[in-house]
């Protein structure tokens, strides 16, 4: 039982600490396709269009750290390689969608994200960023 609270413990950490990483990596990505700081953005300007892509950058990567741990069946190592692995395809994927869209819609979706207004195309970006995460999660399995 102590073998197994143990093992259950450094699980938690290394999945919390990979989490953690990509999800700052995943702020970094975000914060460099759109102008401005995003931090700034978000928690003096109060724009709600930037907390909403960051927030759902956030969900898609931890969707993809759930998918990990669940197909990881017990296996640590493995479970932390493949999270580590699928974060990345999970983050390079998002900022691809971010600049495809970019490049098919009117605009400059960066500067619409930064709009004082709610603007829809956020939206847009955001439900695939969890979209994303959700696929990459279930190609784990």
């Amino acid at each position: 039982m102590v073998e197994d609270l143990v093992t259950g413990a450094v699980g938690a950490f290394a999945y919390s600490a990979i989490g953690i990483a990509l999800m700052v990596f995943g702020y970094f990505i975000v914060d460099w396709l759109t102008p401005g700081k995003l931090g700034k953005q978000i928690w003096s300007d109060r724009n709600t269009n930037a907390a909403i892509l960051l927030a759902s950058n956030t969900i898609g990567v931890g969707l993809i750290v759930v998918g990990a741990i669940w197909a990881s069946e017990g296996d640590l190592l493995e479970g932390v390689v493949s999270t580590a692995i699928y974060g990345l395809i999970g983050l390079a994927a998002m900022t691809v969608a971010f600049l495809v869209m970019d490049w098919l819609t009117p605009g400059k979706l960066g500067e619409i994200v930064v709009s004082e207004e709610i603007q829809p195309a956020v939206w847009v970006n955001a439900a695939m960023h969890l979209a994303l995460g959700g696929v990459i999660a279930m190609a784990l399995s």
